[in-house]
């Protein structure tokens, strides 16, 4: 039989049998030579309030993410399906069985949707002919929203990566870790409000401490958070593929 080698694997062999003793003599267990945190960007030994003020870091300084799941606002649940960038976003929400995608280059927020979405029900009567018209011609365009537009206030937050992020990663009340998860391979450390009623986020081991997964408080949404520094391109529909409604929407 070979001898066994010098150094470190007769110190690993050593910790082992002790370890079998303890065990076995005892029937305690977690005897074990591993650190949890090895290989880990170490957030896992930090306080659940450290790790948030360290993922929120992590998060705003990112230049690009992906949003996918559902936030609930305002008694309306939105599916969203959104790229973002510190200067835009592009991507489809889905409300109310309508779905429509938004872009966003700078300052100039676009929707684009079928003639059904345009073609809405105004309570008293239904659409008209003039309506109906008018949203044939806008279906399949990219309808450029004014800036005044209430439109405009509604879903340009949908595209702004530092509003959505700032009220997403936000729990409520007493803040504390809950155990290790993996995702998708990546093990992550989860971190809750008042015992998960104000919301649970799990937080990425490996490499930059990036919010993974969300489950906002009071059962208002669940989201991924994918793609991070994932860098995609940006920029404005053609002339052809665009309508420019000037001061106000027809929806308005």
């Amino acid at each position: 039989m070979s001898a066994i080698p010098q150094g470190r694997t007769r110190r690993a062999v050593l910790v082992s049998a002790v370890c079998a003793l303890v065990v076995t003599g005892t029937g305690l267990t977690g005897c074990s030579s591993e650190d949890p945190d090895a290989g880990t960007n170490g957030v896992g030994k930090l306080s659940a309030t450290e790790i948030q003020a360290k993922t929120r870091k992590a998060a705003t300084s990112a230049e690009t993410v992906r949003l996918a799941g559902s936030v609930v606002s305002n008694e309306r649940t939105y599916k969203l399906d959104m790229r973002l960038k510190s200067d835009g976003g592009t991507g489809s929400v889905t409300s109310e069985g309508a779905t429509f995608k938004l872009l966003r280059v700078g300052e100039h927020l676009f929707l684009k949707a079928d003639a059904e979405f345009w073609n809405h029900e105004d309570g008293e009567g239904g659409a008209t002919s003039a309506d109906t018209a008018a949203a044939e011609k806008l279906e399949g365009k990219y309808v450029k929203v004014p800036s005044g537009d209430p439109a405009y206030k509604r879903f340009i937050s949908f595209t702004d990566k530092d509003v959505l992020l700032d009220g997403l990663l936000t729990l409520h009340g007493t803040l504390a870790t809950d155990g290790r998860n993996e995702l998708s391979g990546v093990r992550t450390i989860r971190i809750t409000g008042d015992e998960g009623a104000g919301g649970t986020l799990d937080v990425s081991l490996e490499g930059n401490p990036y919010p993974l997964l969300l489950a906002r408080a009071g059962d208002a949404g669940t989201l991924r958070l994918t793609d991070w520094g994932k860098d995609f391109a940006l920029e404005e529909p053609s002339k052809d593929e665009t309508v420019d409604y000037g001061q106000q929407l027809p929806t308005s």
